[in-house]
């Protein structure tokens, strides 16, 4: 399946695109090339304490900037007025890279990186703050994976944030714990806010809009743990409908445009008090390994590729699942809903785990509960093929213990 709507989201892309020419990257005529020199020394001669301040303007860099001391704050005068531009970049594979703790970096901007915009990794006690990392020509598999991208990491909060363009994820927090992503905006991304083998995250107050898929909940095979315990509420989930424009054979490559809220492979995670619409794939899709294409590959022993303990309540649902991302998908569209019709909010792949089964019933615990009102959820049968697809709603009718709030001391 991933095959096919990878096909259709680059046609889809590049038609779009070429219709309307496409947004233009900024114009660096006026820019300063000589503050790129002066902000390295400063990062290199940091000290725990400092405050480095940059000034307003617009900053070309042709090389990565660094910071590898702890206690550091880098602060720019706002996202639109102290602008960092990688555009001419030639050397380094980010656009700023920490590998540091106790620090925080805000106000400022990071443009058109080779690479990911800005790299954490293995750091504690971190605060990313009033940061804007786009790619300003626009959706181009060409741009750089992740926009705000810490990995490894601990007491992490990102937070007034924009990421636009990215690649694979605009705002993704990887193999990380005690995570808060709040009141932030993706937009124009493969996944606007991606949670990923992170044990601990609240995801609430953020938009997501005009990505392929606005926010996923992942766990991924060979990696050092694997995540649960995930909140995604209040947030404003729209039109999520850019065609994937992600590399081949990544993970975010079979995400269907057209995806609100995407849960694979991931456990103990609780959706709710969402504003979720006009996303035309489905609202919210809860997946397995088994329908990303990974699941051929070589996979740890004890990866579990199966969703549980997913908890789905009290979310606003408007509109989309009435253009679902390539011909499988139509074809279960219209099999469930008819020509006119439209998805059911939630999609589930149907994959389980059989062997958890008692008396052929999955475990309070690990199920899959939906107490959403008039909502309901279709078992797209992918163990068989997609050959039987069915409205299975009432099987999921029930209520999981409410997850605990994320403690955070920067977020209090």
């Amino acid at each position: 399946m991933s095959h096919i709507l990878n096909a259709v989201a680059a046609v889809t892309l590049a038609a779009s695109l070429a219709a309307c020419g496409g947004p233009q990257e900024r114009d660096l005529a006026a820019a300063d090339r000589d503050y790129q020199n002066q902000l390295i020394e400063r990062l290199i001669d940091a000290q725990p304490g400092d405050v480095i301040e940059i000034p307003e303007g617009v900053f070309a860099f042709d090389r990565s900037l660094s910071l590898t001391v702890d206690g550091v704050t880098l602060r720019g005068q706002g996202p639109d007025r102290t602008i960092l531009s990688f555009q001419d970049q030639v050397q380094g594979a980010e656009g700023l890279l920490v590998t540091a703790s106790d620090f925080t970096i805000e106000n400022l901007a990071i443009e058109d990186t080779v690479g990911d915009g800005l790299k954490i990794n293995e750091g504690d006690n971190i605060i990313i703050r009033g940061v804007r990392v786009e790619w300003t020509a626009g959706p181009r598999t060409e741009n750089g994976a992740y926009g705000i991208y810490p990995v490894q990491t601990t007491n992490v909060l990102i937070e007034d944030s924009i990421a636009i363009g990215a690649s694979d994820a605009g705002i993704y927090v990887g193999q990380s714990r005690n995570v808060v992503i709040r009141r932030n905006r993706a937009e124009r991304n493969v996944a606007g806010i991606e949670v990923e083998n992170t044990i601990g995250a609240d995801v609430y107050d953020n938009v997501a809009t005009e990505n392929t898929g606005g926010i996923l909940v992942f766990n991924m095979p060979n990696l050092p743990q694997p995540g649960s315990q995930t909140r995604v509420y209040n947030n404003h989930v729209f039109g999520n409908n850019t065609g994937n424009f992600g590399h081949a054979g990544t993970p975010v490559a079979s995400i269907p445009a057209g995806s609100g809220v995407v849960v694979n492979s991931n456990d103990l995670v609780e959706i709710f008090d969402n504003d979720i619409s006009d996303n035309r794939t489905a609202n919210i899709i809860i997946s397995s390994l088994h329908s990303t294409g990974y699941s051929s590959y070589s996979v740890q022993d004890d990866f579990d590729p199966y969703p549980e303990g997913i908890f789905i309540h009290g979310n606003r649902f408007t509109g989309g699942g009435d253009n679902p991302d390539g011909l499988e998908l139509q074809g279960l569209k219209l099999l469930i809903a008819g020509p006119l019709g439209r998805m059911p909010d939630v999609l589930w792949d149907g994959y389980q785990d059989d062997a958890k089964l008692v008396d052929g019933v999955m475990p309070d615990n690990l199920r899959i509960c939906l107490d959403n009102g008039a909502s309901e959820l279709v078992n797209a049968d992918g163990p068989h093929e997609y050959a039987n697809p069915a409205l299975t709603t009432d099987q999921h009718r029930c209520t999981l213990p409410r997850l605990p709030v994320i403690e955070l001391a920067s977020a209090q």
